[in-house]
C-alpha cells in the first residue's frame, strides 16, 4: 500500500511517501515560502539522491503538482493529511467526507493559521488524486480523553457551552507517537505506563499520558499556552496583556503578534529563537541568552514535575522534538535536581545520544529518561492505511 503524507502550511507543503508493507519512506519533498521569490523546493529519494532548486510557485495546488511530478506520479492508495485542529467532535482519524470538511472549516476560528491552509492542501490533493482515499489526522485528537476537570478554564461556563473555550492540546500525533514508540523499546505493553512526554521544538509542549490515554497538556485553547518556546511566551499572567495594550497602545492583532512571534526565546534573549544558537552564546558568555535558556529549562521541570502529580508516579520521561533529540544541555537541565522524582540521568549516555533512540537514565533510576526522536509522518500514514482497511 502507498501513502502519500501531506502537511501544508500557510505558505509551505511538505510531502513523503510511504511504502506500509514493509514500512519505508520512498521519498520527501518539501516546498517552501510559498508566493514568494524566495521558493525553493527540496527532494530526497529513499536511495539518497537529493535535490534543491527554486521555482515560481504562488499556490498549494502548484506546488502538489511539483510534488506528485517529482515524484513521479505515484499511484497512490492513501493521502493523510495532518490537520492540526479538529475540535470536540473530530476525536480519530477519520476519512474526509462532508461531515469532517464541515467540521474542519467550524474550527477555523480557533486556528486561523492552519485550518486554512490544511484544506486548500486538501481540496488541491483531492483535485489532484481523485483515486486515492483522503484521511484527516488531527493534531488535537489525541487529547480528547483528557477530563473536564483538566480542560476546563475558569471563566464562566457559558464561553464553554457558547464558543467551546477549553483546553484542547496540540503536537497530539507526536505525544502519541513516542509513547507508542517507548512502549515498543521497553518492552510494555502502553495501558501499563504512565508516561511524560516532552515534545520540544520551536513550538513546545508536554503530555501526561496514563495507560496510553492523554489525561493533560500544556497548550490550551491555542497553541500559545504553556511552555515557553521559540517565539510563544507560554503561560503568562492575562494582566500583564491588557496591562501592556493600554502602556503600548496596542491593538488585539499588535497583542496577539507579541505574544505569538516576538516573545519566548527570542523575546527574553534579544538575539535568536534557535536553540543552538543560544546555547552557543550562553558559552559565550551572553547573559540574556543563559537567562533565556534557564527559563526554558526552569518551566519545563515544573511542568514535569505537575504532571507526575497527576500522574501520582510515571515509569519514564521521553524528550523529543528539535530540541528534545539533540540538546544535550537543555535536558540535563531540565532533569537535574529531581532525584526526588527518581529521575536521574548518566551524562555520559545524555551526551552521546542525539536524534537517536536511547535510554540515558542513570544506572538505578527509578523513572527512567528516554530520548525518542518523533516520526508524525509515520503515524499519520499507519492511521490511513487503518482508515482505508476499514473501509474495505
Amino acid at each position: 500500500m502507498l501513502i502519500l503524507v501531506v502537511n501544508c502550511g500557510s505558505s509551505s507543503v511538505k510531502c513523503q511517501l510511504f511504502e506500509m508493507a514493509p514500512e519505508r519512506v520512498v521519498a520527501r519533498v518539501r516546498v517552501e515560502n510559498l508566493g514568494t521569490p524566495e521558493t525553493v523546493v527540496t527532494h530526497e529519494s529513499e536511495d539518497g539522491r537529493r535535490g534543491r532548486f527554486s521555482a515560481e510557485i504562488s499556490d498549494h495546488q502548484t506546488a502538489l503538482e511539483t510534488v506528485l511530478e517529482l515524484l513521479g506520479h505515484p499511484k497512490v492508495d492513501g493521502v493523510g493529511h495532518r490537520i492540526v485542529h479538529g475540535g470536540e467532535s473530530l476525536t480519530g482519524s477519520l476519512p474526509m467526507t462532508d461531515e469532517v470538511l464541515e467540521a474542519i472549516h467550524e474550527c477555523i476560528e480557533m486556528a486561523p493559521l492552519h485550518n486554512p491552509a490544511h484544506l486548500r492542501g486538501y481540496h488541491a490533493a483531492e483535485a489532484l488524486l481523485p483515486g486515492a482515499t483522503h484521511v484527516a489526522v488531527f493534531d488535537t485528537a489525541f487529547h480528547q480523553t483528557i477530563p473536564p476537570e483538566a480542560y476546563i478554564y475558569g471563566l464562566p461556563y457559558d464561553f464553554y457551552t457558547r464558543y467551546k473555550i477549553r483546553r484542547y492540546g496540540f503536537h497530539g500525533t507526536s505525544h502519541r507517537y513516542v509513547s507508542g514508540r517507548y512502549g515498543e523499546l521497553a518492552g510494555v505493553r502502553p495501558e501499563n505506563c504512565r508516561l511524560i512526554t516532552c515534545h520540544l521544538g520551536n513550538g513546545c509542549s508536554i503530555c501526561a499520558i496514563d495507560r496510553g490515554r492523554s489525561v493533560d497538556t500544556s497548550m490550551g485553547f491555542t497553541p500559545l499556552e504553556g511552555l515557553l518556546m521559540g517565539t510563544r511566551s507560554g503561560d503568562v499572567d492575562p494582566a500583564a496583556v491588557f496591562f501592556l495594550m493600554m502602556r503600548e497602545g496596542l491593538g488585539v492583532q499588535e497583542a496577539d503578534a507579541l505574544l505569538n512571534w516576538r516573545s519566548g526565546l527570542l523575546g527574553i534573549s534579544g538575539i535568536s529563537n534557535d536553540m543552538r544558537t543560544l546555547l552557543e552564546h550562553c558559552r559565550a558568555g551572553a547573559p540574556r541568552a543563559r537567562l533565556a535558556v534557564d527559563a526554558f529549562c526552569y518551566r519545563i521541570k515544573k511542568y514535569i514535575g505537575a504532571y507526575y502529580a497527576v500522574l501520582n508516579g510515571c515509569e519514564a520521561v521521553i524528550f523529543t522534538g528539535g530540541i528534545g533529540e539533540n540538546a544535550a544541555e537543555v535536558r540535563a537541565e531540565c532533569c537535574r535536581s529531581l532525584e526526588a522524582l527518581g529521575i536521574e540521568i548518566d551524562a555520559e549516555k545524555n551526551a552521546a545520544a542525539r536524534a537517536v533512540e536511547a535510554d540515558i537514565s542513570a544506572p538505578g533510576a527509578r523513572t527512567r529518561v528516554w530520548v525518542i526522536p518523533t516520526n508524525e509522518e509515520l503515524l499519520i500514514a499507519r492511521d490511513t492505511a487503518q482508515c482505508i482497511r476499514e473501509l474495505r
